[in-house]
């Protein structure tokens, strides 16, 4: 594997590990199914392209593609508190909704950003390469939205948030308003998804409407990776996991690809993907008959 493929794939899993923050909301702080993350990222990409590409400030684009893709995951939120929907089915809703609102956003497949101002070029240091700089300015970023997280969780709101994800009943009969912390969570996870939909895009150049395709499986794939290597029940571990489990998967994909004796080629992603959620998945397994097997 060359230098730039290995920065390259920590680039890509740095992006990802934003993903993996707000999956491991949805699904482990709010017990949330949500497949929302499949139309959210590309939203976010969406409409921050389309802004970069109209001539607007990168910054400006990418907060409002933050934003938007929050909005989603509100709603999202709003159909299974407000009017009942079962969680997943919402969330699929949701989805397949996002699906033409990306269209709609982008009047068009796709949006090139070739030659736009990004993020990344106005943040970059200068005598810094650009393969370098983009997965250094993106650790930063990653290591900021950590630490803020870290500090909401352990807030009154946080403890809430987690208490109605862990037990509803409970948290309701100690006056929590577990529907707004539904909608809350739903609101941070869906947003962080499409700031990393928003970075994405102007990584690789422009949005397309297909880049959400497998995102949740990304973002799953990295809360199972990241929690099988640092299993704790201390949220500030678990979020730092799910980060090095985005970029762990990255470089086992830029690994099994670019293994001449494997014969894998860019068309199997999915499958790669596929195989290594299963690993993921059956590692703890293991590691639990392992433990018996010794007592």
């Amino acid at each position: 594997m060359s230098i730039y493929s290995l920065w390259g794939s920590l680039e890509i899993g740095l992006i990802f590990g934003l993903v993996a923050l707000g999956v491991l909301i949805s699904f482990r702080v709010l017990n949330f199914p949500d497949l929302t993350v499949d139309g959210s990222f590309p939203l976010g990409g969406a409409a921050a392209a389309i802004l970069i590409h109209h001539g607007y400030d990168p910054f400006l684009s990418t907060g409002v593609g933050t934003l938007a893709a929050g909005f989603a995951g509100v709603i999202t939120g709003w159909l299974n508190v407000r009017l009942k929907i079962m969680d997943l089915l919402a969330s699929i809703l949701m989805m397949i909704a996002l699906y033409s609102i990306n269209l709609r956003v982008m009047n068009a497949p796709n949006v090139p950003l070739i030659t736009e101002s990004t993020v990344f070029t106005v943040l970059q240091p200068s005598g810094v390469q650009d393969y370098v700089a983009r997965p250094l300015i993106l650790l930063v970023l990653v290591v900021v939205v950590k630490l803020a997280l870290d500090w909401f969780f352990a807030t009154q709101v946080g403890l809430a948030m987690r208490s109605t994800g862990s037990n509803p009943r409970m948290a309701r009969a100690q006056g929590i308003r577990t529907g707004n912390m539904v909608l809350l969570g739903m609101g941070i996870s869906n947003a962080l998804c499409g700031l990393a939909g928003a970075l994405f895009a102007q990584s690789q150049g422009g949005a397309d409407i297909s880049m959400g395709i497998g995102t949740i499986v990304i973002g799953l794939a990295a809360v199972i990776i990241g929690e099988s290597i640092l299993p704790s029940r201390r949220l500030s571990i678990t979020t730092l996991a799910v980060v090095i489990g985005a970029v762990l998967y990255r470089f086992f994909v830029a690994l099994a690809l670019n293994a001449d004796f494997v014969g894998l080629k860019a068309q199997d992603l999915n499958l790669v993907t596929a195989v290594l959620v299963t690993v993921a998945l059956v590692i703890p397994l293991i590691k639990q008959r392992l433990r018996k097997k010794r007592v």
